[in-house]
């Protein structure tokens, strides 16, 4: 029975070696690599079950053809020929009559290989069409308060856990999207490391924590300043490592922290002064306090500041300059590798751009071209963008010629004019870098593709071919493409020789070393004069937010079984899940005159979404948890995220999905 090394693919920081098992020609099994460390010889729960995501009875087979309304569902299959045919004529001809910015393509996070995303994107930028700007609807806004404050670079090593003597998981739900670091602060606090959680809800690691925070959804900054305000005013900051590798904090301990005492922070956080003031004794203490941030943190209006505020943290004590001490957000910036040999290998260096979270703004009112089609593959934005109904309301115009590349038959996938099938991780060879590691491992096809399935590679190749391109990226093998990422590697990465990466071999180029930081001035940036350039604030802070119409604020969250609809082709890890569901906390059932069990109605300005009502105490009063992404079939055709305004985060122009206020009535 052979045994293929290869490296999962899904949406995760984790970015797992797997080890496939094959029997003539078919997978059997999925296992975690042993030989890697972090992996360490096992795969997450929703990873087990990816051989039933490759033989799932619900993958699309063939090519289809709409042929009826846009939204229903309803088509029949066409051949591979026919339908590149069609696609490549109706594009010509677009931009015969409008030119390429009538034309809009991309492929986004359901597949994390640096080939099957990054050269679909390429195409499309090498055809000099409008570009996406892509991550808005998930990171773009806490990767922007990260450089400001430390720079384009990663944070601390995860591994590095095993030398901390105090770890904080700062709105991270590290069971369901981090669940190997979870097993690395487990043997951490074997020999006696504490473990606390902050977050607004009780999750699986804040209940198996040494201490849980349910601090206030958007008062994390709070928090954080009310932390350092002790640490001054006990004398536990690091003024000599301020001094060499910090820059501002005299005005944030002259004009910022004087507004934050520990009796102010309890109000808006929730807290009690006894927490904020443990939570500082217990900080200052430690010599290697790690912080793993979620960004989650990120996700709401003043999300930039509220998420660079707790990265500014590890800085009052110094310890970033010490490995296991510091923060994490992620690592992806660490590895410098020639992405544009890939992403832009030609086309106009500037062009037309739709932001992520905008998108159905941007089909239903762009003119001087409108959008006349669009491409969309390892996406699925008919579920997963805010002001969905927008969204969706876009997609089905029936003038947009809509061409969507994906292994079932998505939500967005019914709106399409032409779906065509596309093969998951296992069926494609690829290059992969995580993004929650300093990990890099070339991952192998574990077996040949199912049905008519194509990859994003071996798609875009055919595209390209067939639209003219003459770039060599299009024309080269898997092997090919990966030494012309590192031709122009810099940093850690240069050192690698690609060639020892064909085997599967994992390669770490994490260090040893405290946190460098990329920021203009080369230091942890309290003050960032980057920002006061764009006119946005300078200095950590917190602001309260306007609430909106609605009782109650919205929470949403990664399911355990169902992160996200990539995994929604699994009957079994559906079922585990459960029917998709609202969490309130008894008292605000009770007064509704709510009981578990029964569906009711999410509702604001924006829409209406019916959910099953579960009542439990994982959740603080005041707020309404809906966890996880799941295909309309689960539900009523709706998603929550079309309760969430397509509106800006105050960095990064991302979005704000947990500024929205709603109410909850029986159904």
């Amino acid at each position: 029975m052979p045994t293929i090394r290869t490296v999962c693919a899904h949406d995760c920081p984790d970015m797992c070696s797997l080890l496939a098992h094959v029997e003539d020609g078919r997978l059997t099994r999925i296992q975690g690599d042993p030989d890697q460390p972090f992996t360490a010889g096992f795969a997450c729960g929703k990873v087990n079950r990816d051989t039933d995501l490759l033989y799932s009875p619900e993958r699309l087979a063939t090519p289809l053809r709409r042929t009826g309304p846009k939204g229903s569902g309803q088509f029949r299959p066409m051949d591979w020929d026919t339908a590149l045919d069609e696609i490549t004529a109706r594009w010509k001809a677009i931009i015969a009559a409008d030119g390429p910015l009538a034309i809009l393509g991309y492929a986004y996070s359901a597949h994390q290989g640096l080939m099957n995303r990054g050269l679909t994107n390429g195409l499309f930028h090498a055809l000099g069409t409008t570009r996406l700007l892509a991550g808005t609807v998930c990171d773009s806004c806490a990767e922007a308060a990260w450089d400001a404050t430390l720079g384009p670079i990663g944070g601390a090593d995860p591994e590095s856990v095993t030398e901390s003597d105090l770890i904080i998981a700062w709105g991270s739900d590290l069971h369901a999207t981090n669940v190997h670091l979870w097993t690395k602060i487990e043997q951490a606090r074997r020999h006696g490391v504490k473990l606390i959680v902050i977050d607004p809800r009780r999750t699986r690691a804040a209940a198996a924590a040494d201490w849980h925070l349910p601090v206030r959804i958007g008062t994390d900054s709070a928090l954080a300043l009310g932390v350092m305000h002790i640490l001054v005013r006990d004398g536990l900051a690091d003024r000599a490592w301020l001094a060499e590798h910090a820059v501002g904090f005299d005005r944030v301990e002259q004009d910022v922290l004087p507004r934050f005492p520990p009796a102010r922070v309890a109000s808006i956080t929730g807290l009690t002064e006894a927490d904020v003031e443990r939570l500082a004794a217990l900080y200052g203490a430690a010599r290697t306090p790690f912080i793993r941030i979620g960004f989650g943190l990120s996700r709401f209006a003043h999300g930039g500041v509220n998420l660079r505020t707790v990265a500014l943290l590890p800085g009052v004590t110094g310890a970033y300059g010490r490995y296991g001490g510091g923060a994490l957000l992620a690592t992806a910036a660490s590895f410098e590798l020639d992405y544009n040999a890939v992403r832009k290998p030609s086309g106009p260096e500037a062009t037309r751009t739709v932001n992520h979270l905008k998108l159905g703004e941007a089909l239903l009112t762009l003119a001087d071209p409108p959008l006349r089609a669009l491409f969309i593959a390892a996406n699925n934005p008919a579920v997963t963008n805010p002001d969905t109904a927008k969204t969706r309301a876009g997609l089905a115009r029936e003038d947009l010629f809509t061409v969507v590349h994906d292994p079932f038959l998505s939500a967005t996938a019914r709106y399409a004019d032409i779906v065509l099938p596309a093969a998951t991780y296992l069926e494609t060879d690829d290059f992969y870098r995580s993004y929650g590691t300093y990990y890099m491992q070339y991952g192998r096809r574990a077996v040949e593709p199912q049905a008519d399935a194509w990859s994003n590679l071996r798609l875009t190749q055919e595209l390209a071919a067939r639209m003219g391109l003459a770039d060599p990226v299009f024309r080269m093998s898997p092997p090919e493409i990966l030494a012309a990422l590192f031709r122009g590697a810099s940093g850690a990465a240069a050192a690698v020789d690609p060639a020892r990466l064909l085997d599967g071999t994992p390669v770490s180029i994490a260090t040893h070393a405290g946190q460098r930081f990329l920021t203009p001035s080369g230091k942890l940036e309290f003050w960032s004069q980057t920002l006061a350039d764009q006119g946005l604030p300078a200095l950590p802070d917190w602001q309260p937010e306007p609430q909106a119409r609605g009782a109650l604020r919205l929470l949403t969250a990664p399911g355990y079984f169902q992160a996200h609809t990539a995994f929604s082709g699994v009957a079994w890890l559906r079922g585990r899940e459960g029917p998709p569901c609202a969490v309130l906390h008894p008292h605000d059932a009770a007064a509704r005159g709510l009981r578990d069990g029964q569906m009711v109605r999410l509702a604001n300005d924006r829409g209406t979404v019916a959910l099953r009502l579960r009542v439990l105490d994982e959740v603080q009063p005041g707020m309404v948890l809906v966890p996880g992404q799941r295909p309309d079939e689960a539900g009523d055709a709706r998603t929550a995220n079309m309760l969430c305004a397509d509106s800006y985060t105050d960095l990064g122009a991302g979005a704000t999905y947990q500024s929205t206020w709603l109410d909850v009535t029986a159904a």
